[in-house]
């Protein structure tokens, strides 16, 4: 039966182990409705061992019966889609139906222009040889083979095969027909001279003849009889396809045996679908009732209606699937061709407008990396308040648009609460909120090579300058220390950026460690592909905070409020009796607001003034630095972050500060790098342990599984029961309260126990 769309095909974009029951079930009801069959619905649900239980399938199938409002193949349409499937109208790499086409042009051979390539009947007709060098071509001496003798006339007087034989191996065939003097028949059975014989080109396992009984995957027919022999024949072979046999049928078409050499049913599927379209693609009308690894060919060394199904020829095109595809590949590739520089000195291209002034272009990426108290996900929130409002973010202009902020991360509620908070401490109206949308996908993330086409569909038509992702780690797929498998990650934003021409800014967080001493590209965590990929790098490092200059900054706020309420409540004192020294002496103002200002005031003042010295201890100072590949390289701007927001340090009084860490002289700072150096090389289990509790959870207390599946990107598998054990043996406990693992500290801890 053909369909519109091939479900089965969809059903490789739809996991049967993260669904429901019922959403299963409905995978089935849909599937009878639209004329599939049991089976069809058994194997895709083997991809869940967890839950499949043998039989349960046919079982259930019986059951389903017609209703007024059936479960349709559009419910399984849905699936595939809300799983990265796209029809044609939305992209045009999407899986294959059968009668579908390849989005790509994959055109090799103009058939309007194709010579045909006449076959030759041999001159020495040598039955026995055409079946031995069949044989001897397709299978191992060992594998059973399929083939038919036997026909039966159906209705209009035609000829067809029945089930035909599947007990001897290749082996015993070719032995007896060397023995046979000639009369096959003798070792196959007799055949109708008008109806002719047939083959099996894939090796089965002895039991029968359907697709479960086929042992090798391994080829598949290519086969149209609406057009001229000596044209399928040229286009076939000019098309390169890796044919191991061709045998002409003795009819109106040429069978060719191609080689795909399929791990599986599934991937046979996708690599015939492949095969079908790219025939078509190139003029020839494949018969695809031929698609199933099964099938019957026509077998060479019979005759059929006087005429003779001989073998036209062996080992044609490529030698292999994959060569085969790469070459089908790199002709249809769509990377440009190199250009001359004098066709465009006088008339260079425009450069794509900044994002972030002196930063930034749109459509390029950039990252920002630092530790897990940076608030680098504040920082984020504040760029997607900048960019949509068209104000400064960190003090650098920013271009007015349309953003999509995607949250990994935080709850909906937590997510929007925290964007009005982020307005409300930068004193901004929200004028232009409507530029500002969220993806909220806390729980239901996928890696990052799936959500990049699930994110460019939905973003395609919204005409957004930036997409911000946060956090990335959520999204990490393979070992971040990898750089082939990082550099396959990064590549994600590359496609978002240029199928949506929009900015693509994502955060990382730092390698454990001091970072004062080290370059803005050696801080991230991980492969440097992660600091090197991006065209903009933005650094966050700590600076180290002396108690003198958070005294200074007490003072400052302390003055700046008995100020305010001078001029509220007495501004005539103020400007007669408070001098600009005293002015910058918390100790004078709080003098001057005994006399100025009443007692209910003054006490309203000093319960102010305790919010803010509260406020001031708990800021931290941070330094920016970058690498930028358009611009050129900007001065260090230092800030604070002071919760909810960042805010740059206008008054240089963080300049001189030095950050965390880092060495004053050059011999402290080479002999840091040797300790260092020395460190890392004597790491123990324990300290990757520590990594794993510091960075898996990006700074929160991680539970078990956290952990486990922070070990699983690494390419690590470790058992919880394992976890459990480390965390026994390194200094940690897990608290029973809430489930997270906690430092163990120093003094016995008997209220929350190891578990």
């Amino acid at each position: 039966m053909e369909h519109k769309l091939d479900l089965i095909a969809l059903l490789t974009y739809v996991d049967p182990a993260y669904l429901s029951y019922q959403e299963w079930v409905n995978v089935g009801m849909a599937l009878k409705y639209e004329g599939y069959t049991a089976s069809d619905w058994d194997d895709w649900s083997k991809r869940d061992m967890g839950r499949y239980h043998p039989g349960e399938c046919f079982k259930k199938w019986t059951s389903f019966e017609g209703t007024g409002n059936p479960v349709t193949g559009a419910t399984i349409t849905q699936m595939a889609k809300d799983n990265g499937w796209m029809p044609r109208s939305g992209r045009d790499d999407h899986e294959l139906g059968w009668e579908d086409e390849i989005s790509g042009d994959y055109v090799v051979v103009d058939k309007n222009w194709v010579e045909g390539k006449e076959i030759h009947e041999p001159k020495d007709w040598n039955p026995v040889q055409q079946l031995t060098t069949y044989l001897e071509t397709l299978f191992e001496a060992s594998e059973n083979v399929g083939f038919v003798t036997d026909t039966w006339q159906n209705d209009d007087g035609k000829y067809l095969p029945t089930r035909g034989a599947w007990d001897r191996t290749a082996g015993e065939l070719i032995q007896l027909l060397n023995q046979c003097d000639g009369d096959i028949g003798s070792v196959l059975g007799d055949y109708n001279p008008e109806a002719g014989a047939w083959i099996r080109f894939n090796p089965l396992d002895g039991r029968g003849v359907k697709n479960e009984n086929v042992s090798e995957f391994r080829y598949a027919l290519v086969e149209s009889d609406t057009m001229d022999i000596e044209k399928q024949n040229a286009i076939m072979r000019e098309l390169e396809l890796p044919i191991a046999v061709m045998v002409y049928s003795g009819g109106k078409s040429l069978h060719a045996i191609v080689r795909v050499d399929a791990a599986n049913y599934d991937e046979y599927r996708k690599r015939v679908d492949y095969l079908y379209e790219v025939c078509r693609k190139n003029g020839i009308n494949v018969d695809s009732q031929n698609r199933n690894p099964s099938r019957l060919s026509r077998m060479p060394g019979v005759e059929r209606k006087g005429k003779k199904q001989f073998i036209v020829d062996t080992k044609i095109g490529k030698g292999s699937w994959e060569e085969w595809q790469n070459w089908i590949e790199d002709i249809n590739d769509d990377l440009p061709d190199p250009e001359k520089l004098t066709d465009f000195w006088d008339n260079m291209p425009k450069l794509a407008p900044p994002l972030i002034e002196g930063v930034l272009r749109q459509g390029h990426k950039m990252l920002i990396a630092g530790p897990s108290k940076a608030g680098k996900s504040f920082a984020l929130i504040e760029l997607s308040i900048a960019i949509g409002e068209g104000a400064n973010w960190l003090g650098w202009a920013c271009t007015q648009g349309k953003v999509l902020y995607v949250n990994l991360e935080l709850d909906r509620a937590s997510c929007l609460h925290r964007f009005k908070d982020v307005y409300q401490a930068l004193g901004l109206p929200p004028r232009n909120i409507d530029n500002i949308e969220i993806w909220n996908l806390r729980g239901k993330s996928v890696p990052m090579d799936k959500l990049a086409p699930k994110l460019i569909r939905r973003a395609a038509k919204k005409n957004y300058i930036a997409v911000i992702i946060d956090p990335i780690y959520k999204v990490l797929t393979g070992d971040e220390n990898s750089a082939d498998q990082m550099a396959h990650f990064t590549n994600q934003f590359d496609k978002i950026a240029t199928e949506l021409g929009a900015g693509v800014i994502y955060c990382h967080h730092h390698s454990k460690g001091s970072q004062g001493g080290k370059k803005s590209m050696d801080r991230a965590s991980g492969s440097g592909v992660f600091a090197r990929d991006p065209d903009a790098l933005i650094d966050l490092v700590e600076l180290d905070v002396t108690e003198d200059l958070f005294k200074q900054e007490e003072n400052k706020a302390i003055c700046a409020i008995y100020k305010r309420y001078f001029q509220q409540y007495n501004p005539q004192y103020l400007e007669n009796s408070v001098s600009q020294d005293d002015e910058l002496s918390a100790k004078a103002m709080e003098e001057h607001s005994r006399r100025a200002i009443y007692n209910t005031e003054q006490s309203a003042a000093q319960e102010e003034i305790k919010r803010a010295v509260k406020s001031v201890r708990g800021r931290s100072a941070w330094r920016v630095e970058g690498t930028l590949r358009e611009y050129a390289k900007f001065a260090p701007v230092n800030m604070w972050f002071q919760y909810p927001v960042h805010k740059v340090d206008d008054v240089g009084s963080l300049k001189d500060i030095n950050p965390e860490g880092d060495a004053q002289h050059p011999w402290q700072k080479a002999a840091g790098k040797r300790k260092d150096k020395a460190k890392e090389q004597r790491r123990s289990k324990a300290e990757e342990f520590e990594d794993a509790v510091n960075n898996c959870n990006m700074g929160e207390s991680p539970t078990v599984k956290d952990l486990s599946e922070w070990y699983s990107t690494t390419g690590k598998t470790v058992a919880e029961r394992t976890i459990r054990d480390w965390i026994a043996k390194y200094g940690y406990v897990i608290d029973r309260n809430n489930g997270n693992v906690v430092v163990k500290k120093d003094s016995d801890d008997h209220e929350n126990p190891p578990q």
